[in-house]
């Protein structure tokens, strides 16, 4: 797979992060600063990986800010994407089942690499829920994104 990976500063768990998308055999296509003297704007990198996602270009993404916070509520406006803000693996496989996210929103500032490793192991290993309950769950979830309510 292709994954899309935006952050807002370039620290050392991007770095981490984009190797360990290499090392499970996906390729990272990255929007972000490059170096550690370097800020971007969150919502559009942001942005950006979601339209590489959306678009086909990736075929999913994981975004990134010092909470987590801003860049999930800005992946979060754009229609058919639910993404996750996971602080743990558990959380991740959760946000799989039953949310079918596919997005993975993380902290700079509170993931470690052991976290990251355990939420990247459960989220390539969780595939959606596809029981009745979960399609009616996201069915409404749908139905909400289009009518607002």
């Amino acid at each position: 797979m292709r994954i899309a990976v935006s952050t807002d500063e370039w620290l050392p768990l991007v770095k981490t992060l984009l190797e360990e998308i290499e090392q499970r055999g996906h390729e990272p296509l990255y929007f972000g600063p490059e170096s550690e003297k370097d800020t971007a704007d969150w919502p559009e990198v942001t942005l950006k990986a979601i339209g590489a996602a959306r678009n086909g270009e990736a075929d999913e993404a994981i975004v990134l800010c010092w909470t987590g916070t801003g860049c999930s509520i800005v992946a979060n406006k754009v229609p058919g994407i639910r993404a996750a803000l996971c602080s743990d693996g558990e959380t991740a496989k959760g946000a799989r089942i039953w949310n079918h996210a596919n997005v993975l929103a993380l902290s700079l500032r509170a993931t470690s690499p052991a976290i990251l490793r355990e939420i990247l192991d459960r989220w390539f290993d969780t595939p959606f829920g596809e029981d009745a309950w979960n399609a009616r769950q996201i069915a409404r979830v749908r139905q909400v994104e289009e009518t607002g309510g």
